[in-house]
């Protein structure tokens, strides 16, 4: 398999974002990213020709329930899943409460859920709720050398009594990718169910939930270029067993039974445009992953062979910016670091200064055009591991869209900035 990284920057084209008269710098990517013109003309389209609810006998009514099948399609060739295994809503957050809910009512006090120290509190937060039916919430520790999950601590904290881990495939924080494999299959020997946060995972790698074989899998469509919507994956024997909270006319089969009230239309149809978009993508770069997914057809292959492209462009980038912060006096990279450690982590970079608060370098950064994020960005219980609190970390966050120009600016910037400090 072609293992040089295709160039992406042409593909900076097709985001209006990123051609506005003053020239600014998205590195806020893990808070969620900009979206190409596809989204924007898909939302535009459907505002004007299809802005209906759904269910109705007229032709608006009718293209907008072709719209939600369309888009539900898509988002099951992203993921490898069956189309009514995939279920809409506001927000990876709200998805989340609304399963843990779901599974809470057949647990049992004393049962046992599983959540990690390294996710963000969308994954922690609804599973602690649970605690109220006397369900016993374990955490999994990291090493806090490395940020990556004791995997050890995570195998001892489990038992005959799990019924849930709760853990995320990338960290929103520091960039960490859980060993996804072999915690599924720690569950599997115990028959604990398995909820994967994918948010910050899926803009920048493949996601196959059968080869992963997990039971629920959540992500966000403004994460990976599209609007802001929340999807939830979930094996159709569980979705269809899980009694959801609902009003007593929606249907009481899945996903429909998940769908509360009226979907954010406008947003699905964006949701097909960026899928759209990255299907493209993908086709473009087919040449160079020949033998990657050979069996697989159209969109679905398609949109597999982007997520190969992006990681690897991806890969080239994160190194290029790792190497030259590590240069700079006075600040200190959170998590893995050494290029042999990569295919560990997504291009997500949280750093300390001995010299600034984060808010501090973020604001000397915002004045110059560069958006990045501080503070703890709800990894709460990560901050705290590591003793960071609420004043956080520097999060730089790159996409396929950033460019090695962008990074010299920003750590031209940086090095300035504490070589200031050294200086005064």
């Amino acid at each position: 398999m072609q293992t040089l990284a295709p160039d992406l920057q042409a593909y900076r084209r097709f985001f209006p974002a990123l051609n506005q008269e003053q020239s600014f710098i998205f590195f806020d990517n893990p808070g969620g990213t900009q979206v190409p013109s596809a989204v924007l003309d898909a939302m535009t389209a459907y505002l004007t020709r299809a802005n209906a609810n759904t269910g109705g006998a007229f032709t608006t009514s009718r293209r907008t329930d072709a719209l939600i099948a369309e888009a539900r399609a898509a988002v099951a060739d992203f993921l490898n899943a069956d189309s009514d295994e995939i279920i809409f809503g506001a927000n990876m957050t709200t998805l989340t409460f609304a399963i843990s809910r779901a599974l809470g009512q057949a647990f049992q006090p004393g049962d046992e859920i599983l959540v990690t120290t390294l996710d963000h509190d969308a994954n922690i937060a609804p599973w602690l709720a649970l605690r109220e039916r006397g369900v016993v919430v374990q955490m999994a520790d990291i090493d806090p050398a490395t940020c990556t999950l004791n995997m050890d601590d995570l195998h001892s904290k489990l038992s005959p009594r799990t019924r849930l881990i709760a853990v995320g495939y990338a960290s929103n924080a520091v960039g960490t990718i859980n060993d996804l494999p072999t915690i599924i299959e720690w569950a599997r020997q115990i028959g604990a169910l398995v909820f994967v946060d994918a948010v910050q995972y899926a803009p920048h790698g493949p996601i196959d939930v059968r080869a992963l074989d997990c039971d629920f899998l959540v992500c966000s469509a403004y994460k990976f270029f599209g609007p802001h919507l929340g999807i939830l994956y979930g094996k159709r024997p569980l979705l269809g067993q899980l009694a959801a909270y609902k009003v007593r006319p929606a249907p009481d089969t899945p996903p429909d039974k998940f769908e509360t009230g009226t979907l954010n239309h406008e947003g699905i149809a964006g949701l097909l445009g960026a899928l759209n978009y990255l299907a493209t993508l993908g086709g473009d770069h087919a040449d160079l992953y020949p033998d990657a997914y050979p069996t697989w057809t159209g969109r679905r292959r398609a949109l597999k062979l982007a997520m190969y492209a992006i990681r690897d462009y991806e890969r080239e980038l994160v190194t290029y910016l790792l190497s030259n912060l590590s240069g700079i006096d006075g600040l200190r990279i959170l998590g893995l670091t050494h290029p042999k450690d990569l295919p560990r982590r997504v291009p997500t970079v949280a750093c300390v200064s001995s010299r600034y608060t984060p808010r501090e370098m973020a604001c000397e950064l915002a004045e110059q055009g560069i958006f990045t994020w501080d503070g703890h960005y709800y990894a709460l219980a990560l901050m705290e591991r590591l003793g960071l609190g609420e004043q956080g970390a520097l999060r730089i966050g790159l996409a396929h869209y950033n460019t090695p120009a962008e990074v010299d600016r920003l750590v031209r910037l940086l090095s300035e900035l504490h070589e200031t400090a050294t200086t005064s």
